[in-house]
């Protein structure tokens, strides 16, 4: 029996918008100038993590020796000048979006992305209107994978985690997800994640939005 969710919270970065080979782009250029060479094997785990904890980490990783919230910083402003000409909308999310509108099910964002970049990503692509909950781990006391972000968002659209589905595509995100309670669907991308990758998180694995898209269509025949 399908899941039919009475609100559904999205991640950003990789689900609803291609932003992770933008990302990618402005890390690697952060970190190749302080003399380092990226690997990705360096970088997987902390996909999906809060900027600082990421920052953190690849500092840790790749042994630079300077506080990490500067390397954050310098990679969110260079982000904030790319995502008007290179984020693009992920296939299949604006038909799921009107699909959930069209059904009065009320719709947030619960992004490990500082709130600027949320910001700038809904205004450019259209909506302020859809997404008026949008919520950064910046807001909460723990970044995904504690599941602090998802409850804050549940919140503030008045919905019960038990009947909110929650779309993620990196393995942090969905180990948020649960741990707030809610249904997780997995739509992995494949830059960073693998099907398998969520074996042991979420049953609810996807290829795409649009197989997101069909199953809950099922709950509205």
């Amino acid at each position: 029996m399908s899941f039919c969710p009475s609100a559904v919270i999205f991640d950003m970065d990789g689900l609803l918008v291609d932003s992770e080979p933008v990302w990618n782009k402005v890390e690697t250029a952060v970190i190749e100038a302080r003399g380092k060479v990226v690997t990705p094997e360096r970088n997987a785990g902390l996909v999906g993590l809060r900027l600082d904890e990421y920052w953190a980490g690849m500092c840790r990783a790749y042994q630079i020796d300077e506080n990490p919230q500067t390397l954050a910083n310098e990679a969110i402003s260079n982000m904030c000048g790319m995502i008007a000409e290179h984020v693009v909308t992920r296939a299949g999310a604006l038909e799921l979006i009107e699909f959930l509108l069209a059904q009065n099910v009320p719709v947030a964002i619960a992004s490990s992305s500082p709130k600027v970049i949320i910001d700038t990503v809904v205004e450019t692509h259209g909506w302020r209107d859809v997404f008026r909950v949008r919520v950064s781990g910046d807001e909460v006391a723990r970044g995904k994978p504690a599941p602090d972000v998802y409850l804050e968002a549940a919140r503030r659209i008045g919905a019960n985690p038990a009947e909110t589905l929650a779309l993620e595509d990196s393995v942090n995100g969905a180990r948020a997800a649960v741990a707030a309670g809610m249904v997780c669907y997995a739509v992995p991308d494949l830059t960073h994640a693998t099907h398998a990758m969520f074996d042991l998180v979420t049953p609810h694995v996807f290829d795409s939005l649009d197989a997101v898209l069909a199953q809950i269509r099922t709950c509205f025949l």
